[in-house]
């Protein structure tokens, strides 16, 4: 099975069926189908092939899925990178990936003026939301309307050229370098993994589940994928943003399913919900970082007929453990157990296998481990190691947990310095750079703290000279060059910084 196959069978089942609502419209699978045939034989005609890869840079609306599974259906690889990515990065992504098309909104044609100079594997762009004579060619790069594909080209199925061997998606993650990684998905982690999760779920074809997450993170992908793979509605929202709006929005469609991460949580906690009825909600789920448990017993107070699934996952694997709801009073602290069809154990340092009531590394096991990561194979080969078989791959997913004497997991730390906050993964080094970027900044360190909410909240250390700096103005600046997740929350301003016997900024002590 392929990955577009979960639009073709649904497609084929409830050809009728409202499949998508977002933005105002609500789409059925049939039109989602044919808008996507309509998209892949454009991308064909401008020279997408297979193995190809297409960056989507769009926030959650109709053309982003339309593109996801046109993409697939044209035989190549979806790349969807976050909507608030700024120029470098995305430049850098569609350089590392060789990209061959990109999928954009019109608000971003200047930025695509440029990157068509510094991006040479480009071939074509398509553009959506753009105004009648807005659209023009950059240096000989053809940019196609999305509106006048969708009314000109044929909604007929590209052939077949694909297997289940082949990448489905590059999803990429920030690295301890400060560049990002393009985890490899091929279709059959992707099957894979969706169908595991659906199966503890237990999503139905009558689950209408609210997506308020971005698709360019593996949690708000997997919302639209599974959804299209059990034949469900999903209600695709842009963000959290506006949470009375989304209640309601909820209340309307009847939603059954709600996938949240803790800071959605949190906000949902500090909200009245007596004017709603969301009576017909099924089940909540969250992964990212582990909710606190106060918050756990806060949740099943405000929803006691709602099944809540707290679970753990990395992009490198998914979806990794999920914690039995029957558990949530024995083991509220727990992410749980391998998800069904997969196994995890815990290691040492020397990699031995530890027994029940260690603490030690995670290690997974499965058809979900994905495939590497793009281009890299020094940093595949320090997370994918050599597994029981030949040619078998473990991950190892550098992420410290104790295991009680039943096998459930707790959460700990993370063995390298990346900092989870929010539920994105934010590279120290990135925000470093920045840091490093502001006139008068001399030293800069990043570290993840606790925080009940954000899971880690990141806090900027600064020496400066001869320029004075506050926290507003080191703040102000991050947010011009930085995506809003990775803009610190706190800034300390320090004469000096520990540093290492070799001359490294030491962190260790700093908080």
């Amino acid at each position: 099975m392929l990955v577009q196959d979960f639009l073709h069978e649904s497609a084929e089942r409830y050809p009728e069926k409202v499949a998508l609502v977002c933005d105002g419209l609500r789409l059925t699978y049939a039109e989602i189908d044919a808008a996507a045939d309509r998209l892949a034989n454009a991308l064909g005609s401008h020279g997408v092939t297979r193995g190809d890869r297409v960056v989507i840079y769009l926030p959650n609306n109709v053309p982003s899925v339309v593109g996801i599974f046109a993409i697939l259906k044209a035989g190549g690889v979806f790349v969807v990178v976050n909507a608030t990515t700024r120029e470098d990065k995305l430049t850098y992504i569609l350089n590392n990936c060789g990209a061959t098309a990109i999928i954009l909104e019109a608000r971003n044609l200047l930025l695509l003026k440029k990157i068509a100079k510094n991006v040479p594997s480009l071939k074509c762009a398509v553009v959506s939301g753009a105004q009648d004579g807005q659209i023009t060619a950059y240096d000989e790069l053809p940019v196609l309307d999305y509106r006048y594909i969708q009314s000109v080209y044929p909604a007929r199925r590209p052939d077949e050229v694909n297997i289940d061997l082949d990448l489905a998606c590059l999803i990429y993650t920030s690295g301890s370098t400060g560049d990002p990684k393009g985890v490899m998905s091929d279709h059959s982690n992707v099957v894979f993994a969706a169908s595991s999760i659906i199966s503890y779920l237990g999503n139905v074809p009558e689950d209408i589940v609210i997506d308020v997450l971005p698709l360019s993170f593996d949690y708000g992908l997997y919302q639209l994928l599974m959804v299209f793979m059990f034949g469900g509605t999903l209600v695709l929202e842009r963000s959290f943003a506006y949470p009375a709006a989304i209640l309601k929005r909820m209340e309307a469609e009847k939603v059954t399913g709600f996938p949240g991460v803790p800071t959605v949580f949190s906000l949902l906690l500090n909200i009245d919900l007596s004017p709603y009825d969301l009576s017909t909600l099924r089940y909540l789920s969250n992964t990212a970082a582990a909710l606190p448990v106060s918050h756990i017993q806060q949740i099943r107070q405000k929803f006691p007929w709602a099944t809540l699934f707290s679970m753990y996952g990395l992009t490198e694997t998914k979806r990794t453990l999920y914690l039995p709801p029957a558990q949530l009073d024995n083991r509220p602290d727990s992410v749980g157990i391998a998800i069904p069809g997969t196994e995890v154990w815990l290691v040492d340092e020397e990699g031995n296998k530890l027994p029940p009531g260690s603490t030690g590394e995670l290690v997974v096991r499965g058809r979900h481990v994905m495939r590497g990561y793009w281009n890299d194979p020094v940093a595949t080969a320090q997370r994918y190691r050599p597994g029981f078989f030949p040619g078998e791959r473990l991950c190892y997913t550098g992420d410290i947990f104790r295991m009680d004497k039943d096998g459930y997991l707790y959460f700990l730390s993370r063995k390298d310095d990346i900092i989870k906050s929010r539920g994105e993964k934010v590279a120290p080094k990135e925000v470093e750079n920045v840091l490093y970027s502001i006139p008068g900044v001399v030293e800069a360190a990043v570290v993840g703290i606790s925080d009940p909410v954000l899971g880690q909240a990141i806090k900027a250390f600064v020496v400066f000279d001869g320029v004075e700096l506050t926290e507003g103005d080191v703040i102000r600046f991050c947010r011009m060059h930085l995506e809003d997740f990775m803009v610190p929350q706190k800034v300390e301003f320090r004469a000096e910084l520990p540093k290492t016997s070799s001359g490294k900024v030491k962190k260790t002590g700093l908080e």
